[in-house]
């Protein structure tokens, strides 16, 4: 398929490399000239910064801008009867109703970085549209990159994309709350990778509840209070700490 991709960030570059493989990437197109020239050289296309310029060659125009950007955008392109995707996690498919005939969601759910090309092929995609061709179609340009494509509605999707949240970006939140611990006591990061590799590949063939482990799990109240002690020149993480240990605590009440 013939693709325009607009946006040249984390989400926008990695679709680029990914969908270049099977389909004809026509236009990269970003805010930034250098930035939608880096991205346009690296997969052999031509590129712009400008909306008035762009390309009414393709099938399938995908925006892959911040949230907030969405509809300010899609109201400056003009590709009379194509198809219109943005690749956002919480904006609900309505947000393109005045894009067009054709419109719809294209959502990797992955966490993506412009230093980091990731394969696609195990990446699950969401995908959503105004109407079954569309539908079809959006389906089709999915299945070119990854086995994994599920038709998802807005509001599925939305709570999705919440759940990633804590999935995700609060568990990075926590890794960077733990390598500040350990620097701050002349420990290196390293040390503690291989916890976190096999806390992740357990939930592989366990269930989550299951998996569950440390001093929360146990209801140790000794330990805690040392852990909370401990935390006294970090009132942030020691509020952090508060709040999940009751969590834990409480669900595994529940469960016995």
């Amino acid at each position: 398929m013939n693709v325009v991709i607009i946006g040249a960030g984390n989400v926008g570059t990695n679709l680029a490399y990914a969908l270049s493989k099977q389909n004809n990437i026509v236009q990269i197109i970003s805010k930034t000239q250098n930035s939608a020239r880096i991205l346009a050289e690296k997969i052999n296309t031509e590129y712009t910064s400008d909306l008035k310029n762009i390309s009414n060659i393709a099938d399938i125009y995908i925006v892959a801008v911040n949230d907030g950007s969405i509809v300010k955008l899609v109201k400056q392109i003009n590709v009379e009867n194509k198809i219109i995707v943005h690749t956002a996690g919480s904006v609900n498919i309505d947000a393109l109703k005045n894009s067009g005939n054709n419109y719809g969601i294209f959502y990797p759910l992955q966490t993506f970085s412009k230093h980091k090309i990731l394969e696609f092929d195990n990446i699950p995609i969401c995908v959503e549209a105004n109407n079954y061709e569309t539908e079809k179609s959006i389906q089709e340009l999915a299945k070119s990159i990854s086995n994994k494509v599920y038709l998802i509605n807005s509001e599925q999707r939305k709570y999705l994309h919440l759940s990633a949240v804590f999935a995700c970006n609060f568990t990075n939140h926590l890794y960077n709350i733990s390598k500040k611990i350990l620097k701050e006591k002349n420990l290196d990061f390293e040390i503690i990778k291989p916890l976190i590799e096999e806390t992740a590949k357990k939930i592989k063939n366990t269930e989550p509840a299951d998996a569950q482990t440390g001093p929360a799990a146990r209801n140790d109240k000794i330990i805690i209070e040392k852990h909370l002690e401990l935390l006294s020149l970090y009132p942030e993480f020691q509020n952090i700490y508060n709040i999940l240990t009751k969590s834990i605590i409480e669900k595994h009440l529940k469960n016995e």
